[in-house]
């Protein structure tokens, strides 16, 4: 849901799980609707469904707020969290409040925050330092662990074909894909080749380094009509996706929240 208020989302995420959808991820902006009092409305009006962000900015948040947002969410959504989380896009929101800082530093805040969220998540006391982040353990009100063990899953924006942001990927949960073409003419190639080759190395790397055994999602967003809209789903699915984020970021306002409604009462694009 690429924009409303909580309000919306609560009812919106409660049709989604009428109509038979797995998930319903609300955007988390710079200077927006708080994403986190979104999804925990919507965790009230929902007992099956997923709920997250699409996505979290991390470097741009305190990891330690995001722990406790996740830890809270759930808690109170029974298990129902997922964690997804990137970079930040480089637009002129990110200059609305301070500059914004090179990709090297946020990728750098990006891992060390995923350290310190994940050690957060133990619900005992736990110390940390890193370049840009530190924790010093406490006993006093430690907050209680998500539900989910040993964490929600995470889900992790990577850039195709560069093996350091893959690598990345291939520590966590989940590969948000992003595309970059690796010499200037570009290969040409459709979107689900390129999913493929992606899915392929995550899986091998992830074997190396001993986590082949363990699941992992791979997302991938789009729009389809109400109806026909699976076999336009088909390729993504046989390139190795578990995920289809059906998005329309090109809404106007006006016309967002009705047209998300018609959309999801339609049901899910299932193969």
């Amino acid at each position: 849901m690429p924009g409303g208020d909580a309000t919306d989302a609560a009812d919106l995420a409660a049709e989604a799980e009428q109509a038979g959808w797995d998930g319903f991820f609300v955007w988390d902006g710079i200077w927006s609707i708080d994403a986190w009092v979104s999804l925990a409305a919507c965790a009230m009006r929902t007992s099956t469904i997923k709920l997250g962000t699409m996505l979290t900015p991390l470097p741009r948040r305190k990891p330690w707020d995001v722990a406790s947002q996740v830890a809270t969410l759930d808690n109170l959504a029974a298990g129902r969290v997922i964690l997804a989380v990137g970079l930040g896009a480089d637009d002129d929101r990110w200059n609305l409040f301070e500059d914004i800082e090179d990709r090297r530093v946020r990728a750098e805040k990006l891992d060390e925050g995923l350290d310190l969220i994940t050690g957060l998540w133990s619900g005992e006391p736990f110390s940390y330092q890193g370049r840009h982040y530190r924790a010093k353990p406490t006993e006093m009100m430690v907050p209680p662990p998500p539900v989910q063990r040993p964490r929600p899953p995470i889900w992790v924006v990577g850039l195709w074909p560069a093996t350091k942001s893959m690598r990345r990927v291939a520590r966590w949960d989940g590969w948000l894909p992003n595309y970059a073409p690796p010499d200037a003419a570009g290969t040409g190639r459709p979107p689900a080749d390129a999913l493929a080759d992606g899915v392929r190395w995550l899986r091998q790397n992830r074997i190396e380094v001993g986590l082949g055994d363990q699941l992992f999602d791979v997302i991938t967003e789009g729009t389809t009509p109400a109806t026909g809209g699976a076999e336009m789903v088909r390729p993504f699915a046989e390139a190795g996706a578990t995920w289809w984020l059906e998005a329309d970021w090109t809404l106007d306002p006006s016309v967002l929240v009705e047209t998300c409604r018609e959309r999801l009462r339609a049901g899910p694009p299932r193969i």
